[in-house]
């Protein structure tokens, strides 16, 4: 199979010829026609994730066709089209057995504890458990589309927030998370206030559903430009980015008893951010983490976008090549697209 690989962290990986996959007794093999590129992919590439053994292929968020299976799964079948959240579970640790997935405590992740979709085929463990059944409505680049920021975005806003109609959302980050979280926001309802520094973002996260946009580099306290905006501060808030400023500012910006969710990733140097932790204690604050999202939750979501009321096509940028994704993974951390780039060229 095609592959993008690489052998140390920064360097520039290439795209080789490497062995086909097989599949574990429990896994199966799916032959990827689309994967999304996404900043945890440079993240992993920078060497900003222990759970990397180099030689190392990337790639997380996928669909695709099952063409092989291990002789112990029951559920799918070769042929059939389907997608997988980035973080699967073992299916019998405490946590799967609880529902939770998407903390299992020896989850497998394609493109992280194991080699990923940068390629033509990719294997998949405890398939059982992870692979979701992809409707024939949604196209593939779309499913791929989904896989880490447009489900993470929905467990964070719908299940980690529980954000209801009428609410202020406050979402801090452009990318592609923080799109994802604008358009399902607006979807249940809800008022999302969309905070970036680039004016060409904030115009498209108008597009997705934001009422009220913030452009951070033209306010002396984004905190306050938000709770001005909100008539006293966001009801949940989102960081979608992932950096000491933003972390800070989306609890800041909170009402009392409000809600923020930490989906951004905080690494190496953003690892240890500052908390306003007196607002948190005297305003009965509640913060949590987003972790991806489980393959049983995905059955409301493929819900809500076969019946138009989620529209992630439309967070979609560019259609690359496997070839064009290596110099757009190295350039994740200063890319200024809009929208998400999925490859579909193998």
């Amino acid at each position: 199979m095609r592959a993008m690989y690489f052998e140390a962290f920064e360097a520039t990986p290439d795209v080789r010829t490497l062995p086909d996959p097989t599949p574990t007794e429990g896994g199966v093999v799916i032959k990827v026609e689309a994967t999304g590129l996404c900043r945890s992919d440079w993240h992993g590439w920078m060497g900003h994730d222990p759970d990397i053994r180099l030689p190392h292929v990337p790639g997380h968020e996928l669909a695709g066709k099952v063409v092989a299976i291990g002789k112990g799964v029951r559920r799918f079948r070769e042929g059939q089209r389907v997608t997988v959240p980035f973080v699967s579970g073992c299916g019998h640790c405490g946590e799967c057995r609880s529902g939770n997935q998407q903390v299992c405590e020896e989850q497998f992740q394609p493109g992280f504890t194991h080699w990923g979709s940068f390629a033509e085929y990719v294997a998949i463990d405890y398939a059982d458990q992870n692979l979701v059944h992809l409707p024939e409505a949604i196209d593939y680049a779309t499913a791929a589309s989904l896989g880490c920021r447009f489900a993470t975005s929905f467990r964070a806003v719908v299940d980690q927030a529980r954000v209801t109609g009428g609410e202020w959302v406050a979402v801090h980050g452009c990318g592609g998370v923080g799109l994802s979280a604008i358009m399902i926001a607006a979807a249940l309802g809800a008022n999302p206030v969309a905070i970036d520094i680039s004016d060409e973002k904030l115009a498209f996260a108008r597009k997705m559903g934001a009422v009220a946009t913030i452009n951070a580099r033209n306010v002396a306290d984004v905190a306050e430009a938000v709770r001005d905006i909100t008539g006293g501060g966001a009801h949940a808030s989102v960081d979608a980015l992932g950096s000491p400023v933003t972390c800070f500012n989306s609890i800041k910006n909170l009402r009392r008893r409000g809600r923020h969710v930490q989906v951004g990733l905080m690494l190496a140097d953003h690892a240890a951010p500052q908390i306003p932790m007196a607002q948190v204690i005297g305003h009965e604050l509640e913060i949590y983490g987003s972790h991806g999202m489980q393959a049983w939750r995905y059955d409301a979501m493929l819900a809500m976008i076969e019946s138009g009321k989620l529209a992630p096509q439309n967070l979609i940028g560019r259609h690359i090549s496997l070839d064009e994704a290596v110099p757009a993974l190295m350039a994740m951390d200063k890319a200024t697209d809009l929208g998400i780039s999925v490859i579909t060229r193998f």
